[in-house]
């Protein structure tokens, strides 16, 4: 599989033959692949399942976030404790794409998942993701957190989504 060559894997509707590629930080299209944490993602999810449904020539192209947005937990006082965890996103496809960017004058590597429209009943999805063996552990570092509050992260991350 490669992106020049991709078809939208359902029969289009006629109505809809401008191919259209929709780039978002999140997209909350199903609870199991928590790369969202809120309103944007619900409405890139949302527009991602309405595609589905209408049969539109449109993918999504996002972030494949290793440990997504923050999960929250109550400690012993009821005060907010914020946990990072690894997530598990066995229903992805590997598509063999892999390609380097520049990010901070240093390459970095990216490969590409792809989401199944069948899986979510969404429009077809790429996210991508630094968390490689070929990177440092900056690089890898990219693709873990959702909206990282490192301010260098969250400008390698907008690179990865407008270059990747």
């Amino acid at each position: 599989m490669s992106f020049k060559n991709f078809k939208v894997p359902y029969q289009l509707d006629d109505r809809y033959s401008k191919a259209i590629a929709y780039f978002s930080m999140e997209f909350a299209v199903h609870q199991p692949l928590k790369i969202y944490s809120g309103g944007l993602g619900f409405l890139a999810g949302s527009h991602m399942r309405s595609a589905y449904e209408l049969r539109q020539n449109l993918i999504g192209i996002g972030i494949l976030w290793k440990y997504g947005y923050y999960d929250q937990a109550r400690n012993q006082d009821q005060t907010l404790q914020v946990t990072w965890m690894e997530k598990n996103y066995s229903f992805l496809e590997d598509t063999g794409i892999k390609f380097q960017i520049t990010v901070h004058e240093h390459p970095v590597w990216v490969k590409a998942y792809y989401l199944n429209p069948e899986t979510f009943k969404s429009a077809p999805m790429f996210l991508l993701s630094t968390d490689l063996p070929e990177n440092d552990y900056v690089s890898q570092t990219i693709s873990h957190r959702l909206y990282d509050a490192n301010v260098a992260t969250k400008v390698a991350q907008f690179i990865l989504l407008g270059v990747g």
